[in-house]
């Protein structure tokens, strides 16, 4: 009853926020997906008129139907799903005389955006990664049809009366994990300015505002450079110390991180919590190591956001001497260096694309 309760809750509240306007981002969420049952077979007897040996004719239970989840290229979210835990799938129908088979019950298909991890919530195993728009995997098998008493004739038994039930539809629980797929992550301290960046270089309208974790949910957009080239790039909501161990939501927004091929890393040079910018920098690095050893070799552009700050150029120059790697400076608000930044994304992308043509 609580979780009937539950589902009529969420469902209501999912239902709210569309009527306003709002999007909800979802990246986990846990279906119960039960499997149709098979039919069950007939046992029939051949009667018509002027016809001494009929015999049996008991047709076949129909098979259940599947529980099927596919990757869908027009979702980025889990949020439709919200409100809809149970699914269950149409059983077969039963067997019918004149060697009639029961009709198949027809398959439920789940869509969830690419990028969503399948796990068995009861033994903790992955079942599939959907990884690219029409992956696909089956949840839950529907159960056989029984068979009919024509399939249990023979010489010695004429008159089978022996007909079977159908098999029971699998039922399985399964928790759904989304980790984004983006060309390019934001990443950086709150308050670094990666939502003003998005909303400037793309079409995306993330929530900006002066004071930090405006963002609670990573954002995605669409960067077109010229006329035939873009990139997706996502906005990570801002990372703290301890991010790894789950502190400040660290795992939802850190898991999002993994499926990015190329690290923007924001630094704010004046930080409204007076922190040294270059410590930072080392912090989130830290945080990137700890949570997943790949993210270190993850290739990384290095940006001092607000560059019309007074501040900016010297706290560039800092880094640039204590990591030895190139720092851009950037300004979303003034737009200086977004043109250049967009062109190094789009070469390294290319370079990783002649090495690796299938990433």
């Amino acid at each position: 009853m609580a979780d009937w309760y539950l589902s009529v809750l969420q469902w209501y509240n999912a239902e709210k926020r569309i009527q306003k306007g709002e999007r909800m981002f979802v990246d986990e969420i846990t279906l119960i997906c039960r499997a149709g049952d098979g039919g069950r077979g007939c046992m029939s007897f051949r009667r018509e008129a002027h016809v001494p040996r009929g015999g049996p004719d008991g047709g076949d239970g129909g098979d259940g139907g599947d529980i099927v989840m596919v990757a869908s290229e027009h979702l980025n979210s889990l949020g439709h799903l919200n409100g809809h835990i149970h699914w269950n799938a149409a059983k077969g129908g039963h067997g019918e005389g004149s060697l009639c088979r029961g009709k198949n019950g027809q398959d439920v298909i789940i869509d969830v955006p690419p990028g969503t991890l399948v796990m068995d919530a009861e033994h903790g195993h992955v079942l599939k990664d959907l990884a690219q728009p029409g992956d696909r995997v089956i949840i839950a098998r529907g159960g056989r049809g029984g068979r009919g008493n024509k399939r249990f004739a023979t010489p010695i038994n004429r008159v089978p009366r022996e007909f079977e039930e159908g098999e029971p539809g699998e039922q399985r629980t399964v928790k759904l994990e989304l980790k984004l797929i983006a060309d390019v992550g934001l990443i950086g301290k709150p308050n670094a300015g990666k939502s003003t960046l998005l909303s400037r270089i793309s079409r995306a309208t993330p929530e900006i505002a002066d004071y930090p974790f405006t963002t609670k949910t990573p954002n995605l957009g669409v960067v077109t450079v010229g006329w035939d080239r873009d990139f997706v790039v996502a906005d990570i909501p801002g990372l703290i110390e301890g991010a790894h161990a789950g502190v400040g939501l660290g795992h939802e927004f850190l898991r999002h991180v993994e499926r990015t091929r190329v690290l923007v890393h924001l630094v704010e040079p004046a930080p409204m919590d007076q922190t040294d910018p270059v410590e930072n920098y080392h912090q989130i690095r830290e945080e990137l190591r700890l949570y997943d050893l790949n993210l270190e070799q993850r290739p990384e552009i290095i940006c001092i956001t607000k560059c019309e700050l007074p501040d900016a150029a010297a706290a560039a120059e800092l880094l640039r001497e204590t990591i030895d790697q190139p720092v851009r400076l950037i300004s979303s608000a003034t737009g200086e260096g977004l043109e250049e930044l967009k062109r190094e994304i789009l070469r390294v992308l290319s370079e990783l694309n002649s090495t690796n043509p299938t990433a």
